[in-house]
């Protein structure tokens, strides 16, 4: 079953991937309206974030579910609309697919009222970094009080948006980035310690975590690198710890691994996703964010951390800076979220 509206409009206009590649494949296309069906709404966006999801995908690295848009961009900030295009309210949702356009549809329960304090921008960097932390930690990991948890690239979305859940429930985050700028950030943002992976060797990082957690190891370790950190992670775990693996930064494919440490530590190796995950799954996951997290931003407890926004009108200007924001990401210099704010 598919709703009928009585929009006045039935194009807009969208970021299109001419191919696999680099930032040049990016093009601005104008195609229909997507159509909701019976449980969608349509959202007017007016800001959407990078994710590295973004990045893999326009190089041919990642493909997105079958169900999902093609189109670029995990989370989305913008106007609800009603049947008529009537602006109902100010939503924050979470996509599996269709950020860079102008308007989008989504499941009605995947979406988030953003609170008064919060502007387009800084809702745009929430859902897709924070649900997926909140997802790791608490859906998956059943962090504890006390625990310690490490996580890589500590400076990024999902890492600050971490940190700050980890001091929120009274646990431990300990995090590796790859800059004293990135660490010192960290730590202000409510890190107990962090390291710099490109001045320590892997012995020298196990030895001052294990030192950080009293000689036990880690309980959680959030995991988006992959292969380049397998040494360090069998290394300095606790016992019962949830190795959770949600990227592939640094490789998919470990010589000679062995699941020898795992095994005398009791540890469990889970993998995760949040983009293929089913419509149910994710109204649980946000419901219970809401519920739990979503209070904190009105409280200023939880801050959003944008890197740099980047203002995007549709033409050759604006669809250089999305080019540039890419390439931002790509060189690993964020600290927290880069935003599109459409104009």
């Amino acid at each position: 079953m598919f709703l009928k509206l009585k929009y006045t409009f039935s194009l807009m206009k969208h970021i299109h991937l001419n191919g696999f590649g680099g930032v040049d494949i990016l093009q601005i296309k104008q195609s229909p309206i997507p159509v909701c069906s019976e449980k969608e709404v349509l959202i007017k966006i007016q800001s959407t974030a990078l994710n590295r999801a973004d990045i893999l995908q326009r190089q041919g690295k990642y493909s997105p579910p079958k169900s999902a848009s093609q189109i670029l961009g995990l989370e989305a900030a913008g106007y609800l609309l009603d049947e008529n295009g009537k602006e109902k309210k100010k939503v924050m949702a979470l996509l599996s697919g269709g950020g860079y356009a102008q308007y989008t549809k989504v499941h009605q329960d995947h979406i988030i009222e953003i609170p008064e304090n919060l502007n387009f921008s800084e809702a745009a960097s929430i859902t897709e970094c924070w649900l997926t932390a909140f997802m790791l930690l608490r859906f998956i990991g059943k962090l504890q009080k006390n625990e310690n948890v490490l996580i890589y690239a500590g400076a990024s979305g999902v890492g600050t948006a971490a940190i700050q859940l980890c001091k929120h429930y009274e646990a431990n985050a300990i995090i590796t980035t790859s800059s004293k700028e990135k660490v010192d950030f960290c730590l202000k943002l409510g890190a107990k310690a962090g390291i710099n992976y490109k001045q320590e060797d892997i012995q020298n990082q196990k030895q001052k975590i294990l030192e950080q957690t009293n000689g036990k190891g880690i309980d959680i370790i959030l995991d988006c690198i992959g292969a380049q950190n397998s040494e360090l992670t069998t290394n300095i775990l606790n016992m019962d710890a949830r190795w959770i693996l949600y990227g592939l930064m640094g490789g998919a494919k470990v010589k000679d691994f062995s699941f020898v440490p795992l095994v005398q530590k009791r540890a469990s190796l889970i993998t995760s996703t949040l983009r293929n995950r089913d419509d149910e799954y994710k109204k649980q996951l946000v419901q219970q964010f809401c519920k739990e997290v979503l209070k904190e931003f009105s409280n200023k407890q939880f801050t959003t951390i944008i890197d740099k926004q980047y203002d995007v009108t549709w033409d050759e200007k604006g669809l250089q800076n999305i080019k540039d924001a890419h390439l931002r990401m790509e060189q690993n210099i964020n600290i927290g979220k880069i935003v599109l704010n459409f104009k």
